[in-house]
């Protein structure tokens, strides 16, 4: 039965969000996209659900028709996830995580439902839903949504393994989105993704072309220049160097430390920052100074690396190296592509970071030649489950793999 043109079309964006605030922002600019295309490309409207474990939720600049949905925080530690905030056994929290998710998917109903990097969610939280989504509604698509770098093999390896039978992935999932560009980084070849599922993904461009964003009110009056490190929690190190850099003339340089910073380590950068250099916990909108900003200096995470994406200017990456590669590998890519800057951890020091900044505001760094339209490429995706739910969406997209020689050359 095909859906009626005022029934509204049901997302529901899921994310775990026990460190950073990457995954939360992901889905946030996805909903901001749905939101804009859906209703003038199909006819239908569209509503939908963020699901976080981020305790900024009732913050979120959320699109018109959606709302959050606030879980009891998690964080990670070296031995896997505990509370972060409620002192009870971490099994009863995820129980209590499981049945708000039970509830609130079955109560929702979505019609798509998107999964961020974590397929069964905190200590297998969403397992259970997701296969009751199988029985109540056969015909919600279920998404796993994929920034465009994991890891190193051998730590995605070990993270496949414990998600269990592949097969039983494969029956709970309709595709894998993968957040990038291929010519950049393809997580097929690269081994991040097993490849008994290479026929499920789908390769959408870096989510960064289009990110809804706020103008300054009122603008920054001078030049400046600008460092972020994400939530700031791993960021000391950088802010520290960034905060001592000396300051291009002519700019003012805004160090932000994030909100997730400890408040002795943001004093602690506040004391050695040279003249014309100010630093604060946050802003209205990172976007927003990015845009405006003669240079940028941040950390590699996804989420700022598509803000700086979207724009020509100059970024040079100090991606986090411990204990995940991530960043490390997601800036050298970009950094062969000609697309940004690299510096290594172990070689920061304010004096290069000063002669960096000097040069940067002078020039100009565009990045056409990358595929920036993921967010328009996960929309065209949608418009079709919305329009045709029955018709697997392919067109105009990179599609999956599909020949056995195909998934022959990526195991090898």
């Amino acid at each position: 039965m095909r859906p009626m043109a005022n029934d509204p079309f049901r997302v529901l964006l899921y994310s775990h969000d026990s460190v950073g605030l990457g995954h939360t922002r992901r889905n946030l600019a996805l909903a901001h996209a749905l939101a804009d295309q859906l209703p003038a490309r199909t006819g239908r409207p569209v509503t939908g659900m963020l699901v976080t474990g981020v305790g900024h939720g009732t913050s979120l600049d959320l699109p018109d028709g959606f709302d959050v949905v606030m879980l009891p925080g998690v964080q990670k530690t070296g031995a896997g996830y505990r509370p972060r905030h409620v002192q009870v056994p971490m099994a009863d929290l995820i129980d209590i995580r499981g049945r708000m998710l039970k509830g609130v998917v079955g109560g929702f109903s979505p019609d798509l439902i998107i999964v961020d990097r974590h397929a069964y969610g905190v200590d297998g939280e969403l397992r259970t839903t997701l296969a009751d989504v199988r029985r109540w509604s056969p015909q919600t698509t279920v998404v796993l949504g994929l920034r465009e770098v994991l890891d190193e093999p051998e730590a995605t390896d070990r993270e496949w393994e414990r998600l269990g039978d592949l097969g039983e992935f494969r029956s709970l999932f309709d595709q894998i989105w993968v957040y990038g560009d291929k010519e950049v980084h393809d997580v097929r070849t690269s081994g991040e993704v097993p490849a008994e599922l290479a026929d499920l993904i789908r390769y959408t461009g870096y989510l960064a072309t289009g990110r809804h964003w706020t103008p300054e009110d009122p603008p920054t009056p001078v030049p400046f220049v600008l460092t972020m490190v994400g939530g700031g929690s791993d960021g000391v190190s950088l802010c520290l160097a960034a905060a001592q850099a000396a300051v291009p003339a002519g700019h003012q340089h805004v160090v932000v430390t994030g909100p997730q910073m400890a408040e002795a380590d943001r004093l602690s950068i506040q004391a050695v920052a040279t003249e014309g250099t100010t630093v604060v916990d946050s802003v209205p909108d990172g976007l927003a100074m990015i845009r405006r900003a003669s240079a940028v200096v941040s950390m590699a995470g996804y989420n700022t690396v598509c803000e700086v994406m979207s724009t020509s200017t100059p970024a040079l990456l100090v991606p986090r190296e411990l204990p995940r590669q991530e960043q490390l590998i997601r800036a050298r890519s970009l950094h062969v592509a000609g697309a940004m800057d690299l510096c290594r951890e172990s070689e920061l020091a304010p004096a290069q970071l000063g002669t960096w900044l000097e040069g940067a505001v002078r020039r100009s760094q565009p990045r056409d030649h990358l595929d920036r339209d993921g967010l328009d490429g996960v929309a065209s995706i949608v418009c079709q489950i919305a329009t045709c739910p029955d018709t697997e969406p392919t067109a105009g997209l990179t599609t999956s793999l599909t020949t056995a020689q195909e998934l022959s050359h990526v195991a090898s």
